[in-house]
C-alpha cells in the first residue's frame, strides 16, 4: 500500500510518463499558458493509468488523505501532478472527508493553480460536495470569497452550485454573482454566464428574468452564455453591449 507522498509521486509519474506525447504536451502548455511542463496525455488515458495507482493508496483518515493530495500538488514538477492531486481529492473513499475542514486545502490549490483547468474541477465537483454537506458554513465562506480580491476564489464561489440543478439556492447564487457583475475579467464574466446557463436547464424563465433585470450591468459575454440553454421563444432580444 502507498502511504507516503514521496512514494505516491513516484508511482504517479511511473504510470504517466510512458504515456507522454511531446507534441500534445507543447499544445497543452500553450493553451493553458502553463508555468509547469505537461506530459500531453489524453484525459481517458490519464484517468485509466491513475486508477490502479490510487486503488493502492491507503486513505486511513482525512489527515492522511490531505497529506497525500497536498504532497502531490505542492511537489509537482508537471502540471499533470496537479491534475492527479485534484483526481485524488475526488476519490470515492474521501467522500466522508468533504467538509469545511478541507477548505484550506482547496483554497491553496485554487490560488496556486490560478487557472481554469484545476479551479473549475475543484469548484464544480469538490466545493459543490462540501456545500451539499455543510450548506450554512459553506455559504458564509463562499460569500466571503465572492467579495475578495482573488479572481479564482471569486470564480469558484460563482461556480460551486453548477451541478446542483434544482437544489440551487437562487438567492445565494445571486449574492455571489453580485460583487462581480461589473467586473472586466473574462473569467468572471464567463463564470457568471456559465452558472446562469446551468440553472437555465431547471428554470429558463427565471434566468431570462434575471438577465432582463440586470442587463445594464451584465457583460455581453455573460448574457450570451446565460441564454444558451433558454428556448428561443422565451428570449427577449435587446441590444447587447460588448
Amino acid at each position: 500500500m502507498i502511504r507516503t507522498a514521496r512514494r505516491l509521486k513516484r508511482a504517479v509519474l511511473s504510470a504517466l510518463k510512458p504515456l507522454a506525447d511531446p507534441e500534445r504536451a507543447r499544445g497543452a502548455e500553450r493553451y493553458l499558458r502553463s508555468v509547469l511542463p505537461c506530459l500531453g496525455i489524453r484525459a481517458d488515458d490519464f484517468r485509466r493509468a491513475l486508477r490502479p495507482v490510487f486503488a493502492d493508496v491507503l486513505l486511513a483518515d482525512a489527515d492522511a488523505w490531505r497529506t497525500l493530495v497536498l504532497g502531490l500538488f505542492r511537489g509537482a514538477t508537471y502540471r499533470d501532478e496537479w491534475w492527479a492531486a485534484a483526481f485524488l481529492a475526488g476519490d470515492r473513499r474521501a467522500r466522508g472527508f468533504q467538509t469545511t475542514d478541507v477548505l484550506p486545502m482547496y483554497e491553496e490549490m485554487i490560488v496556486t493553480a490560478a487557472w481554469w483547468d484545476v479551479v473549475d474541477d475543484l469548484a464544480t465537483h469538490r466545493l459543490s460536495e462540501v456545500l451539499r454537506r455543510e450548506p450554512a458554513r459553506m455559504k458564509r465562506t463562499m460569500r466571503s470569497w465572492s467579495r475578495g480580491e482573488n479572481l479564482w476564489k471569486r470564480r469558484s464561489a460563482i461556480l460551486c452550485q453548477v451541478p446542483l440543478k434544482r437544489e440551487t439556492d437562487l438567492g445565494f447564487l445571486y449574492e455571489v454573482i453580485e460583487p462581480s457583475l461589473g467586473a472586466k475579467e473574462f473569467f468572471l464574466r464567463k463564470a457568471i454566464g456559465w452558472a446562469l446557463r446551468s440553472y437555465a436547464w431547471t428554470d429558463p424563465a427565471e434566468v431570462v428574468r434575471y438577465v432582463e433585470r440586470n442587463r445594464a450591468r451584465l457583460s455581453g459575454l455573460s448574457v450570451r452564455e446565460a441564454l444558451k440553454n433558454v428556448p428561443p421563444a422565451l428570449r427577449r432580444p435587446r441590444t447587447r453591449r460588448a
